[in-house]
């Protein structure tokens, strides 16, 4: 895989390079809420134009319905970007249109434009080959070179991510092979004991990564909405908690597989419980309780593991030579519901092993609880693309980089 610094060496001074980002980040309005994706594309962009490059930059936000939406507008992004790097950031007010075309022919060398959400065109996210390819032609003649950079898009067969390298001489930025190295020491290259922490809402999201990791890991931690079903599975009353009845099979056959080979297979023992889902807007506080997890009232919902668990967690994390966490604990975006993410987080601080926060919420958990992102070995960009690398599937945006 052909890397940036490559791409730089070959000389980019003057050139339009197409930098493929993962710039989704969560917006309240228009204020962004969490600028780790932002934070973590910025030093590939700085590279190029520190090197001359005329940089485009293109990414998706939200799910647009392949239509113009202001909600799903990245024209926050863009002022922050600017800020991030220290220059200037244009920004197109559409992707391959009037706007995109002139903010590229107006950019001189080492300057950066902005495209508008690549998803407000349908042929971005097209299931049909053609359609896709006419839009990865279109954003083609905008650039020269193509660098591939937006990890958590790689999963994705879409226009800008799979279609439009095999139109450029293309390269991977510095994000998506730092990411692509932290992937193989959790696959090739594990220092034991090999610990994975799933947590998040639906045991479905999940079944393929438990399956090959049943393969690899030393312990696997389960927490989260997806720990009912594994509790439900084996007789427990859960309540109203999220229930995925149609997995309960399949949770207990995971169960019998991971006895069968040895893996230590941990569910939580304590939760906290309440009658009604909590305020996570005004974040009032909460009425709940703390139950085993063999004694949830039938009329209560579990949102977080609770202290037992925290402390067991912590325990099992502790000799830890390598550590993945995907997925919270709890309703961590509830103070009163925070404290299992936040222990698991802790535990991981505190390890001398190698520790992957896989993306998603737990990546923004991390962010939002406080803690200091370099205290962790790597914070991934791409829950779903981690995942999916996990499960052993190919990744498209990776196999296109791959010439």
């Amino acid at each position: 895989m052909k890397t940036i610094d490559d791409l730089i060496r070959d000389g980019v001074e003057g050139k339009r390079v197409f930098v493929r980002a993962d710039l989704n980040v969560p917006l309240e309005g228009t204020v962004i809420t969490d600028d780790g994706r932002i934070r973590a594309v910025a030093p590939t962009i700085a590279k190029l134009a520190e090197a001359g490059a005329k940089v485009i930059v293109a990414s998706h936000l939200g799910r647009p319905k392949g239509a113009p939406d202001p909600a799903f507008s990245l024209a926050p992004v863009a002022g922050r970007l600017g800020e991030i790097l220290g220059r200037p950031v244009a920004f197109a007010t559409d992707t391959v249109g009037d706007s995109a075309k002139a903010t590229v022919a107006g950019l001189g060398d080492g300057e950066v434009t902005l495209l508008e959400n690549l998803r407000f065109n349908a042929g971005e996210t097209s299931k049909d080959d053609a359609e896709r390819g006419a839009f990865a032609d279109a954003l083609a003649s905008l650039a020269d070179l193509y660098v591939g950079d937006g990890f958590g898009a790689v999963h994705r067969k879409h226009a800008s991510v799979f279609d439009l390298p095999a139109r450029l001489p293309h390269a991977a930025g510095g994000l998506i092979a730092a990411e692509v190295g932290v992937l193989k020491k959790l696959t090739e290259e594990v220092q034991r004991p090999y610990v994975v922490v799933l947590g998040g809402a639906k045991v479905s999201d999940k079944l393929g990564v438990i399956d090959n990791l049943l393969k690899k890991a030393d312990r696997i931690l389960i927490g989260g909405g997806m720990s009912y079903t594994f509790l439900a599975a084996k007789g427990h009353e859960v309540g109203i908690s999220l229930l995925q009845e149609d997995q309960k099979a399949t949770c207990l056959a995971y169960l019998a597989e991971a006895e069968k080979r040895g893996v230590e297979f941990v569910l939580p023992v304590d939760v906290l419980v309440s009658a009604e889902f909590p305020d996570l807007k005004g974040k009032t506080p909460a009425d709940y309780e703390v139950v085993a997890t063999d004694a949830i009232p039938a009329d209560k919902e579990g949102l977080d593991i609770g202290p037992k668990t925290r402390e067991l967690y912590a325990s099992k994390l502790a000799d830890a030579g390598t550590v993945f966490w995907n997925g919270p604990m709890g309703v961590f975006e509830h103070p009163d519901f925070a404290g299992g993410t936040k222990a698991v987080a802790q535990a991981l601080v505190d390890t001398d092993g190698f520790t992957v926060v896989g993306g998603g919420d737990s990546a923004a958990a991390v962010r939002i609880l406080g803690f200091d992102e370099n205290a962790f070995g790597h914070i991934s960009t791409g829950g779903g693309a981690s995942l999916e690398y996990l499960e052993g599937k190919t990744l498209p945006g990776l196999a296109a980089l791959e010439d």
